[in-house]
């Protein structure tokens, strides 16, 4: 699967280098596994030595500034774990919207881990009532937008040229409640150390909810597309992007 996925995202590589890319993604995927499971031994200090530094980071302050809240956008790309715990780290209140795991063993200690981090944790079931009093509180809301989602809360919008299901949570919290949005990134460095990239997703309404929505929901979407075109590596290929499939796909578009 990691290979079909690779291999239609970069339809022009030779398959020596989708392979690469394949074995390199399990790569990144382990030391991520890793270092999530040690980070419930990591101090603030020791988190931000993990940084070489961050980019973009007056999008935060700037956004903060304003005292509308701020809503993240990431995708599974370099150490994810990482991203919102930097933020935390820094000051900066943070709320994580996360879905149950499967182990509610390894579902409670990485709870436990993040807040330890200084992140408040929000379930999937509980997002809809807090996001609004968080973003109202003033503070940052961390998503995830690269997984498929169901019925309305998604829609459908290209990734890498074909048509993904993907939340439109942060556009439409970001419409009703007038919160700027960043993209963020937590990206592997060549020595082992992280980069935190941060980069603003246009938000400006028209007076057509869906049609706004749709936008904001592609910009996020193809900010995280330009980013993965850059390290492909960290990207998390291992779930099925395109399992959903949108009415009337033809077959060579489908899901790889």
């Amino acid at each position: 699967m990691v290979l079909r996925q690779v291999a239609a995202a970069f339809p022009d590589w030779p398959r020596s280098e989708v392979e690469r890319v394949a074995q390199a993604a399990y790569a990144n995927l382990g030391r991520t596994v890793v270092e999530a499971a040690v980070l419930s031994r990591v101090g603030s200090r020791e988190l931000l030595a993990l940084f070489d530094g961050v980019d973009g980071w007056h999008h935060v302050e700037e956004a903060l500034a304003g005292g509308r809240g701020l809503l993240l956008v990431a995708g599974h790309l370099g150490n994810w774990e990482l991203a919102g715990a930097y933020l935390a780290a820094r000051g900066v209140p943070v709320d994580a919207i996360a879905r149950h795991m499967a182990n509610p063993h390894v579902d409670g200690y990485i709870t436990r881990t993040r807040e330890r981090l200084g992140m408040r944790i929000v379930h999937d079931e509980r997002a809809v009532r807090e996001v609004p009093r968080a973003v109202r509180g003033n503070r940052a809301v961390g998503m995830l937008v690269d997984q498929g989602a169901a019925g309305l809360a998604s829609t459908w919008v290209k990734f890498f040229g074909r048509w993904a299901k993907t939340p439109r949570g942060p556009a439409t919290f970001a419409l009703r409640l007038q919160a700027p949005v960043v993209f963020t990134a937590a990206i592997r460095q060549p020595d082992g150390r992280f980069r935190m990239m941060l980069e603003p997703v246009p938000v400006h309404p028209t007076g057509d909810r869906e049609a706004d929505v749709d936008r904001i929901v592609a910009d996020y979407t193809a900010t995280l597309e330009r980013w993965v075109r850059r390290t492909p590596e960290q990207y998390f290929w291992h779930h099925r992007r395109w399992k959903h499939q949108r009415p009337g796909t033809p077959p060579e578009l489908g899901e790889p």
